[in-house]
């Protein structure tokens, strides 16, 4: 049989068209989604001090990414936040005036944050195509929240700019250009007392000794029976000689 004159029904050949058009733009997506800016931290937790580090991959072919604009909202405001350098570029931070309600930091009220972090190239630097560079802020206390949305806007070369600003919809697709999203990690227990850690100690020896004690008394019942067997071959022996002598 000649199977290039085999044709397929219509039906067929539509519904493998469609499935190509769909994975092709399922890879794409991806492609896309793998080039967003993000943030990510290992020890933000809500009421504590953490790290966050924001990824920024440089999605243009001929221009560098020469900035890069982290807005805080006020559901986001910290009491505390700093800047890690980053060799090759310039920080400006930016206050607001007054919050809705006092942050608490160390026992004390404070009525104004940082909202937005900017970073500039210097000169002749930045993001190179095909490179990607992190950024890092460090604060607290976080809200109280499981996550907390960073809107941000990429400058390149070229004068043109990327704003990461869209907001995520559970149960709906992903944006084009969705804000970075930081999740928050749960608290941590708190860390053992030297008090405690010796009553768990005593609790656990007191747990192991009576839970050894069968074992004891099990190992010195077959030494007693060992000592009597013994015992009974070392009469036999003797009676069996005066037994042959007499």
């Amino acid at each position: 049989m000649n199977w290039s004159s085999v044709s397929l029904p219509r039906s067929v050949s539509r519904s493998a068209l469609v499935a190509a058009m769909a994975f092709g733009l399922v890879a794409a997506g991806g492609g896309i989604a793998s080039a967003h800016v993000s943030v990510a931290s290992s020890d933000a937790a809500p009421g504590g001090f953490g790290k966050m580090t924001f990824r920024v991959p440089n999605e243009s072919d001929t221009a560098s990414t020469v900035s890069l604009r982290i807005q805080i909202p006020e559901e986001a405001a910290m009491a505390s936040l700093r800047v890690q350098p980053v060799p090759g570029w310039t920080t400006t931070t930016l206050t607001t005036a007054t919050t809705e309600e006092p942050l608490q930091a160390h026992g004390e009220e404070i009525t104004s944050y940082i909202s937005l972090v900017e970073f500039r190239a210097v000169d002749g630097g930045g993001i190179a195509p095909g490179e990607f560079q992190e950024f890092a802020l460090s604060g607290g206390p976080f809200p109280e929240a499981d996550s907390l949305a960073f809107p941000a806007v990429q400058g390149y070369s070229d004068g043109s700019e990327t704003a990461w600003i869209e907001p995520t919809v559970e149960g709906q697709e992903e944006p084009e250009h969705p804000a970075p999203v930081l999740t928050l990690t749960a608290a941590t227990a708190a860390p053992t007392t030297a008090a405690e850690a010796t009553t768990a100690a005593t609790d656990d020896h007191e747990h192991a000794s009576v839970t050894d004690e069968p074992g004891a008394l099990a190992l010195f019942v077959a030494f007693l029976a060992l000592l009597t067997a013994i015992g009974g071959v070392v009469l036999g022996v003797r009676a069996n000689r005066r037994t042959v002598s007499s």
